[in-house]
């Protein structure tokens, strides 16, 4: 196994530490521990697939655990955040649809010999998702800040529906087809 494919590795062994952290209220400082840890494991993102392509090591591992990894970790948090109360309910619901909804089309695509590429958009709403979980991990509890996580919960949940709609209508050949 390469190096990348162990930092994905990585990423998802860090989903059961940050549950523990974010979960477990008689921890002190848990929660700014979790979002430590969420932090580095949304890092280990970038690193894995920075050296991957640099250095040549792209593996069909990589291109399947890598996106599964990152999912795993977001959705762990924002579930997280709801046990809270600190996003609705259907807004976590839309944008975990938003992710089962492109796996199962890249899925359809790879079965037509066809790669879906990460857009601008999914990535854009990636790091807006994972600024808004740290907020609200952390959860400050200030009137400005609690207006700036309301943004970033609003504007995650636009990039999500907009990143949806730009994969279906860039990619509308291949649901032509079936």
């Amino acid at each position: 196994m390469n190096l990348p494919n162990k930092i994905t590795i990585i990423r998802v062994l860090m989903i059961p530490v940050y549950l523990v952290f974010m979960l477990v209220p008689q921890i002190p400082y848990g929660r700014y521990i979790a979002a430590g840890v969420f932090i580095a494991a949304a890092l280990t993102d970038a690193l894995d697939g920075y050296l991957a392509r640099k250095n040549n090591l792209i593996t069909n591992f990589g291109k399947f655990m890598d996106p599964l990894a990152d999912k795993l970790l977001v959705s762990a948090a924002l579930i997280c955040l709801v046990e809270y109360g600190l996003i609705p309910t259907w807004i976590v619901i839309i944008i975990i649809a938003r992710e089962f909804i492109i796996s199962g089309f890249r899925l359809v695509a790879s079965d037509n010999g066809v790669v879906v590429a990460a857009s601008w958009w999914g990535k854009v709403k990636t790091n807006v998702q994972v600024v808004m979980s740290v907020m609200l991990i952390i959860n400050l509890d200030n009137p400005v800040i609690n207006i700036l996580e309301q943004v970033a919960i609003y504007l995650a949940l636009a990039l999500t529906i907009i990143s949806l709609i730009d994969y279906m209508v860039k990619n509308r050949k291949v649901l032509a087809e079936h």
